[in-house]
């Protein structure tokens, strides 16, 4: 049996160590077994050992991602490894409407006051909700719909060709709220996006060049919580 690998020319790697994973449909757990390897039979595991926290750090800078430390800024809501969530106060921005129905071509190009919003990107993947209050949430405020084309019902955008960088760090917020909003606002994927009587057009419409703050009554409340926004489902 073989139990090494050889990429290129200069590496060779001996099976040395196996993770295995027990779990039923809510709950997992990882052991940690060196490998015992025989002259004339196949590998043995070892009896399980704790996972440390040196090898944890060890495994995910081998995946491609980063354990070092990240100096964070006030408007961070939370981070993991590949996961970063935070907000912005309320703002006025320049938005780009893109509509092969020629839908909302009067509202391209022009500048919109905007509701504060929550932001989490979580393996690459950009999420967005919107906040009723212009501060930042705890743990418990529940958010709103985030009133934009490309974005899912559970607030993921639809990226298509919009810039985005390859990280979940501090750093890359401004990159990732840049691509969002110099993307082009293509369509609608969920049916209701606003609570404005003229809908979703009606609401840019009456907010085109204005420098009031965004109505915050127009939007559609929901019942999840920013805890769970950023764990995104998981337990």
């Amino acid at each position: 049996m073989q139990v090494h690998i050889s990429i290129g020319e200069n590496h060779r790697f001996e099976l040395r160590e196996a993770l295995l994973v027990y779990g039923d449909r809510q709950h997992s757990f990882v052991t940690r077994h060196q490998v015992k390897l025989h002259k004339a039979g196949p590998p043995t595991l070892e009896p399980a050992q704790p996972l440390s926290l040196g090898f944890l750090e060890s495994l995910v800078r081998s995946l491609g991602g980063t354990s070092s430390d990240d100096v964070l800024p006030e408007n961070v809501l939370a981070k993991g490894d590949r996961m970063i969530a935070w907000w912005t106060t309320a703002c006025r921005r320049q938005m780009f409407y893109e509509n092969s129905e020629q839908k909302a071509t009067g509202l391209n190009g022009r500048t919109f006051p905007q509701p504060a919003l929550v932001w989490c990107v979580d393996n690459g993947d950009l999420k967005i909700r919107a906040l009723a209050e212009n501060r930042r949430p705890a743990a418990t405020t529940t958010l709103a719909v985030a009133p934009f084309w490309n974005l899912s019902d559970d607030g993921r955008v639809c990226t298509g060709t919009m810039r985005r960088p390859n990280s979940a760090r501090a750093a890359s917020i401004p990159e990732w709220e840049r691509g969002f909003y110099e993307s082009a606002f293509t369509h609608a994927n969920v049916g209701r996006l606003t609570r404005h009587t003229g809908g979703f057009e009606g609401l840019w419409s009456d907010l085109t060049g204005k420098r009031t703050p965004f109505p915050v009554k127009t939007l559609i409340q929901l019942p999840q919580t920013l805890a769970e926004f950023v764990r995104g489902g998981r337990d």
